[in-house]
């Protein structure tokens, strides 16, 4: 028998049924590619890649578990959604009317009610929001709802851990949701204390040491935090000193984010994201109860706010699909931050498109990530943008991290969400939308102030680049739905 031969069909024929799996398993035609590409280039290591990252083992299975199984409470909740959003449709408010396609696609693909009469308070890095969160934690009443994808052993986590812990032992109830691959550096010492303080704990979608390669994927990468009912976090900071800027330390890495605090009824789809979360992750069921829920009006904004959410087990990629709304809106100016950018083709066409209408475009990301291959997938998909006229800056005085846009000074979105596949398609991610111009103005008042931080990408001289720094770019961005 001539092994060799047996070994080369046995070879061609593992390739073939290798690419054949990824085909029909994997949704995104894109992702699909990649991995088929990743496999016939690399044949084992791209097989491996795949088996490790790829396939979704348990995932109808897995989050099945996050659904409110209360009938009667969640139809409740539907109702209470329709007509909060029927009122907030029914104003004059320019951003509202403008908008009202992108208000229906939400609440249509995802019961995110539009609810008016919020206060809304901008709060840039971790020197506004710490203090902010803090203080909201310490005059709790009822309950105090903590969800983040990275909570860092350090001082603020100490401060944190404080108060839910003195909060507890007077009568309030605490959860603590972490993400178990992000926060991994509290898992022991840390998650321990707050449970002998009396504070319920339980990381999301647990990793053990086996499973840890595929369980890298669907991470909880939402940032929520819920007082009362009445006052909601939400953005792109999670608890870490490195959100704190020192001025007496010159030499520490200047870390910009953006976090948004809201307080009233906008704050009701955080509460039932997160319910749902700590439904799957802690495996009991609390329920939608009216305790959690404010309805009452804030004193101090009418701005209307709409929570968007998407994350594996969504039906569509929600957080895409109304980026790629709010887009196609814009008439005079839009204004983007993010720290990742590698949007596939859907977010690329309708900004090519956008451009090419007059709509002004000014792209803000960081000089350079903590990234070498996903700040080099990133830069394949500037070219093109630039010959559409978008402007590009690059943020130059640190990592800019915040995930932010604006939209013709009359919308305003902060996040969880980098402009990425992960953060589309594979993990959990929420975005708050604020129709209101007051909010965009400050937000758009923040972007400039980011581009005096900032030095603008000409063109022409992108264009000179040498051959072997595009090509690079142009080989590492077919791989880019697997970043």
């Amino acid at each position: 028998m001539d092994w060799e031969l047996f070994a080369d069909i046995a070879y061609v024929v593992i390739i073939i049924l290798a690419s054949l799996h990824i085909i029909y398993n994997v949704h995104s035609n894109e992702k699909a590619l990649a991995y088929v590409l990743l496999t016939i280039l690399l044949p084992f290591i791209g097989i491996a890649v795949y088996l490790a990252f790829g396939l979704n083992y348990r995932k109808d299975k897995l989050y099945s578990k996050k659904i409110i199984r209360d009938k009667r409470l969640l139809d409740e909740l539907q109702q209470r959604i329709t007509l909060e959003s029927e009122k907030a449709w029914n104003t004059p408010d320019p951003e509202i009317q403008k908008h009202k396609k992108l208000a229906l696609y939400l609440l249509n693909d995802g019961m995110s009610p539009l609810c008016g009469n919020n206060g809304v308070e901008l709060l840039v890095n971790g020197e506004q929001t710490f203090p902010a969160l803090i203080e909201a934690m310490k005059k709790a009443r009822h309950h105090i709802h903590i969800q983040y994808y990275i909570f860092e052993n350090g001082d603020i986590a100490e401060q944190i851990k404080d108060v839910l812990i003195q909060k507890a032992k007077g009568g309030v109830e605490v959860r603590f949701m972490y993400d178990d691959f992000g926060s991994r550096s509290i898992r022991k010492r840390f998650v321990r204390e707050l449970k002998e303080g009396g504070v319920e704990a339980y990381p999301f979608y647990k990793i053990h040491f086996i499973l840890l390669a595929n369980r890298v994927n669907f991470r909880n990468h939402r940032k929520i935090v819920v007082i009362d009912g009445c006052v909601g976090f939400t953005g792109g900071i999670n608890v870490s000193d490195r959100y704190m800027n020192d001025p007496a330390r010159p030499d520490k890495l200047y870390w910009r984010d953006t976090h948004v605090k809201i307080t009233g009824p906008g704050v009701y789809y955080l509460q039932y994201l997160f319910i749902c979360d700590w439904n799957f992750c802690s495996g009991k069921a609390l329920t939608l109860h009216p305790d959690y829920f404010c309805a009452q009006p804030a004193l101090n904004g009418n701005a209307t706010v709409q929570v968007a959410s998407s994350g594996p087990d969504s039906d569509l990629p929600t957080l895409m699909y109304s980026i790629g709304q709010v887009i196609g809106l814009a008439e005079k100016e839009l204004l983007i931050t993010t720290p990742y950018f590698i949007p596939g083709q859907t977010i690329m066409g309708a900004l090519h498109i956008a451009a090419l209408s007059g709509v002004k475009i000014k792209l803000l990301v960081p000089f350079e990530s903590d990234s070498a291959v996903i700040n080099t997938a990133a830069r394949a998909n500037y070219a093109e943008l630039l010959a559409a006229g978008v402007e590009i800056y690059r943020y130059k005085r640190g990592f800019m991290h915040a995930k932010t846009m604006v939209s013709d000074g009359q919308l305003a979105i902060v996040g969880t969400a980098n402009m990425d596949h992960r953060s589309f398609e594979m993990n959990f991610e929420v975005n708050c939308m604020i129709y209101d111009g007051h909010t965009a103005k400050k937000l758009r008042d923040v972007f400039y102030e980011d581009l005096r931080d900032a030095d603008r990408i000409d063109a022409e001289a992108w264009s000179r680049r040498p051959w072997f720094k595009k090509f690079a770019e142009k080989f590492v961005s077919l791989f880019s739905p697997l970043l």
